[in-house]
């Protein structure tokens, strides 16, 4: 089934504007400081703003002069083998609904505001955008195999959804399930009860992850270039894992 969907920015009723000026709002009061730089640069770069829902066709054209990526409008949750073929040719999936005002601080599927706030800024970001590529590539290569894809789904999840960096001026957020939430942003970093570690793919693989509370573990990485060059590694454990039909890849 192939998802070429449009974002039909006239249905935008006023609720809606409503909803994404205050979660804007909300998370630009708290990030800098909190956001990695190059996701508070990333929203300059897109332009994204308050008073206004992102127009998907002008976002790719602000993309496409840093990494090419643009984001491909999806009904929400796609299969997995449709995905990572949209992800491997820099297409990042985003839905165009946005919650209820009486959603704003809990949604079970994730909608617009999070796809789009969350996710965008960093694809102007080329090591995040071939870290996402490459991914892509491994799940495809085992994507009849319900342990890769639960793998894969891991690293995605511990990086992309929820990862943490390590930049010169401290601790950052870049993990977009974090940047979208603004309970989760103050807990990831100051909170005593999460674990705080060095980003390592064979602990990733070997760590199950829970939708239906905050995280209690975040890997941290140095640099998104020590994102991309895990790649390699990631292939490498994925396949023994495959071979040996077992999560245990040390």
């Amino acid at each position: 089934m192939e998802y070429n969907m449009l974002q039909e920015y006239d249905k935008y009723v006023q609720e809606d504007f409503d909803v994404w000026r205050i979660l804007y709002n909300r998370q630009l009061a708290t990030l800098p400081g909190k956001a990695t730089n190059d996701y508070l640069e990333g929203i300059k770069q897109v332009n994204f703003v308050a008073d206004k829902i992102p127009d998907f066709s002008e976002v790719n054209t602000l993309l496409g002069k840093h990494t090419g990526w643009k984001i491909h409008v999806v009904p929400g949750l796609i299969p997995s083998k449709e995905f990572f073929e949209l992800m491997r040719d820099g297409n990042f999936c985003a839905t165009t609904w946005l919650r209820k005002m009486s959603q704003l601080d809990y949604l079970e599927e994730p909608d617009m505001f999070h796809d789009v706030f969350g996710h965008v800024p960093l694809l102007t970001n080329q090591p995040l955008c071939n870290f996402l590529s490459d991914l892509s590539k491994i799940a495809l290569k085992h994507i009849d195999n319900d342990l890769a894809i639960e793998l894969i789904g891991r690293l995605y999840w511990f990086t992309v959804e929820f990862g943490l960096i390590q930049e010169k001026e401290g601790l950052r957020i870049y993990g977009a399930g974090i940047l979208s939430s603004s309970g989760e942003t103050d807990y990831s970093l100051f909170s005593d009860v999460p674990e705080r570690v060095p980003y390592d793919v064979a602990t990733i693989l070997n760590t199950p992850y829970v939708k239906d509370k905050y995280q209690v573990k975040y890997f941290i990485i140095d640099s998104f270039e020590q994102l991309y060059g895990s790649v390699a590694e990631i292939d490498k454990l994925v396949d023994i894992a495959v071979k040996e039909n077992k999560v245990l890849v040390y």
